[in-house]
């Protein structure tokens, strides 16, 4: 046999052939009489080219992504890399081979040689699963496949494409139809999303977090609060009237009040929560030794030295000579202390907190500054598009629609996409992004339904490369920020639908909301995922509101502040379910102002432990870590005009089915399942000491439930991590 025939086939130079290239004038290698099938679509989207061997003169099949050589016609999901790398045992495509029996195949020498002892084995990788652009606002998972009549394979009709992935738990219903009114208003203004942007921003983001913590470190001696950095993104945000959809970089004060205060709390030293006495001892001597020792490295004055000094130094000696004390004898002696050198400590620190909040801010708007310029030079025409709203179109009451950019998207450049068992993989430059193929499909979905710029999903991948991005910088290094991500679990939100009408979230995003309407933080990018823009800045005239905001105080504060304006401006139905943490020491501002609302027509109160909250990190979690119990009460207020009251009113049958969902699932059950009447709702009462009809009462959960469930799942951020205690 000649030498030419050896080798593999992986070897050689792949020549693509085109589809006028088939006749080449090197000689067909099929028969005249039959036409060569093209290669389907779903396969040139998974990286496959047809390509023409020289050794053995016949066409043969090459993955650009995957390196995989084979001589049939692949299939996508029926070819093991790893068992057979050059797909010897896969099915032939063609009905011309059934005569060689079992549908074996014969080989020729170079199929024998292409796998070797020295091969290289690779991890088994899925081939890119196509994005249709067609049937718009279909479900993928609307008929099982069972349903369909199977199709048969000739040798001019290519195999079918593999049915959409089905999640096998949904956690959204993109079905419902909104019933928010808005008055119509002009695109918005931001600049499009570009992955060399995001890129770069993610780059300054971290090195943001990095000074954060150097700063904290060195100035202070102290770890950055939890969370601290991502209540200051939100927090800036409020008043920030900058161009970065993240960075702050024009707000006044530029002094934080939300960093300044969690900064102050932790000095001189972090105060946790104590379980036993040898911990309360211990902390007791680090604050006393931490006060001391910070009075006399700083220019304080000598009445502050002398009152420091003296309180601490008697601390340390009570310390050394009574060792019977009990826990609460530790800790009341060291609130003592603290309220005698609280003042005089904090006095010293003022200003170098000052400077920690200063300099990072003045850093955010260098690295604010520096992006912009970037962005705008990649942009083609930054000038927004001529896009004139009349007034007589601005007073127009329409439903409300996801946000418009009135500068139009430039090319972007090519994002990889490949899928790991049930996670999809995104690359572009060698940064990963990754979310499970469930939530991939329900972005897939929200695109069909929002975006009106990308008809065949050519931009679609590199803008959810943009989006997870986007939220994998604000959620920070450890997955620290996804606590505010939280959502109410499934059947709260059914209930809520089904009862009080509602169908829309004032605080979401793609990633965790539950219907295709939404608010949510970031409307350059999730904007083409459905997103009405910021809640803050959204001016509904009538619908029905579900509203779980990020536990920082200053939002929350503007939050209520935006509900008052909306309810006391419009005449038509309007209704905001409000669900907060019920913290009471100390009460937060937020939750005082919505109590004493002229709006406030009942409240609801549920008992820590028992109900959940989905994960914030439900994109990538697994399964079991998909819920969690919370460690806090959670206060559900209802805010409603006369109109939403009328319409939405909480009446006991409501209220009845909307506690007995917010009851974890095993609690559910049980309680579904015995018999006798429904048990009364211990406290719940009616008020009539306004005419406002304002009720409110104490809803508690069956006091038996599961103790192994009550610990929460330490990979999780519980709601109250989402904000330092005060």
């Amino acid at each position: 046999m000649s030498s030419d025939s050896q080798g593999s086939v992986k070897g050689e130079a792949p020549v693509i052939l085109s589809p006028s290239s088939s006749t080449s004038s090197q000689g067909s290698p099929l028969s005249p009489s039959t036409k060569p099938p093209e290669l389907p679509d779903e396969l040139v989207q998974a990286g496959w080219s047809k390509c023409w061997s020289r050794r053995e003169n016949r066409p043969y099949y090459f993955n650009r992504f995957t390196n995989q050589s084979l001589w049939e016609v692949p299939v996508l999901g029926q070819h093991d890399v790893i068992s057979d790398p050059l797909g010897l045992n896969a099915a032939p495509a063609e009905a011309g081979d059934t005569n060689q029996g079992n549908g074996q195949r014969k080989r020729r020498i170079s199929e024998e040689q292409g796998v070797g002892p020295n091969s290289l084995k690779r991890s088994k990788v899925e081939p890119t699963t196509p994005i249709s652009p067609s049937t718009p606002g279909l479900k993928p998972w609307s008929a099982a496949p069972e349903d369909k009549p199977a199709q048969t394979t000739t040798p001019t009709t290519p195999s079918p494409a593999p049915a959409p992935y089905r999640p096998a738990v949904i956690y959204w219903d993109l079905d419902v139809q909104t019933n928010a009114v808005i008055r119509e208003q002009a695109p918005a203004s931001h600049l499009p999303p570009h992955p060399e942007i995001e890129l770069q921003r993610a780059q300054l983001v971290t090195k943001l977090r990095q000074h954060y913590h150097e700063l904290c470190h060195q100035r202070e001696g102290i770890d950055p609060p939890r969370e601290s950095f991502n209540r200051w993104l939100l927090e800036r945000k409020i008043i920030d009237k900058g161009h970065d959809p993240l960075l702050p970089s024009d707000c006044d004060p530029v002094i934080s009040p939300s960093m300044f205060r969690e900064l102050m709390n932790d000095i001189p030293v972090r105060l946790s929560r104590i379980k036993y006495k040898e911990e309360a001892r211990k902390l007791l001597f680090k604050y006393a030794e931490a006060a001391k020792k910070m009075i006399d490295s700083r220019n304080a004055s000598p009445e502050s030295r002398k009152v420091v000094k003296w309180n601490a130094e008697d601390t340390m000696s009570w310390l050394r000579r009574d060792h019977s004390a009990s826990k609460e004898d530790y800790m009341d002696r060291l609130e003592h202390l603290r309220q005698q050198c609280g003042p005089h400590v904090a006095a010293v620190a003022k200003d170098s907190v000052e400077g920690i909040c200063s300099k990072i801010f003045q850093l955010s708007s260098e690295y604010s500054r520096r992006l912009r310029q970037t962005h705008l030079s990649l942009l083609q025409d930054p000038s927004p598009a001529e896009t004139c709203v009349s007034p007589s179109q601005q007073s127009r009451l329409v439903y409300c629609y996801p946000v418009r950019l009135s500068i139009p998207t430039p090319l972007l450049p090519r994002v990889e996409l490949h899928f790991e068992n049930d996670v999809a993989c995104l690359r572009f430059k060698g940064e990963m992004v990754k979310v499970n193929r469930g939530h991939f499909s329900k972005l897939e979905l929200l695109y069909r339904y929002s975006c009106i710029d990308d008809p065949r999903f050519e931009k679609f991948l590199s803008r959810v490369w943009c989006l997870l991005k986007r939220y994998q910088e604000m959620f920070g290094s450890g997955n620290e920020g996804t606590g505010l991500q939280g959502a109410l679990p499934v059947t709260v939100f059914e209930a809520l639908n089904r009862q009080f009408g509602v169908s829309f979230e004032c605080f979401a995003s793609p990633l965790n909301c539950y219907f295709k309407q939404f608010c949510s933080a970031f409307p350059d990018v999730d904007g083409f995922f459905g997103s009405r823009g910021p809640f803050l800045t959204f001016t509904p005239v009538s619908g029905s509101f579900e509203a779980n905001p990020p536990f920082c105080e200053e939002f929350m504060d503007a939050m209520v502040t935006h509900f008052e304006e909306l309810l006391g401006q419009s005449s038509e139905p309007l209704s905001f379910i409000v669900f907060v943490p019920e913290w009471r020491d100390p009460v937060t501002p937020a939750l005082t102002r919505m109590e004493a609302s002229v709006f406030l027509r009942h409240q609801l109160s549920i008992t820590a432990y028992e109900h959940e909250y989905r994960s914030g990190s439900q994109h990538v979690c697994k399964r079991e870590e998909m819920y969690y119990r919370a460690v806090h009460g959670t206060a559900v207020l209802f805010l409603q005009n006369d109109a939403g009251f009328a319409k939405w009113g909480p009446t006991p049958e409501r209220l009845s089915e909307l506690t007995a969902a917010f009851r974890p699932a095993t609690l559910r059950t049980s309680f579904l399942s015995s018999p006798g009447p429904a048990p009364i709702i211990p406290g719940d009462r009616d008020s009539t000491s306004k005419p406002s009809e304002r009720t409110q009462s104490t809803v508690r959960s069956p006091e038996g439930h599961d103790s192994n469930n009550n610990s929460n799942n330490s990979n999780n951020s519980s709601p109250q991590d989402k904000m330092a205690a005060v």
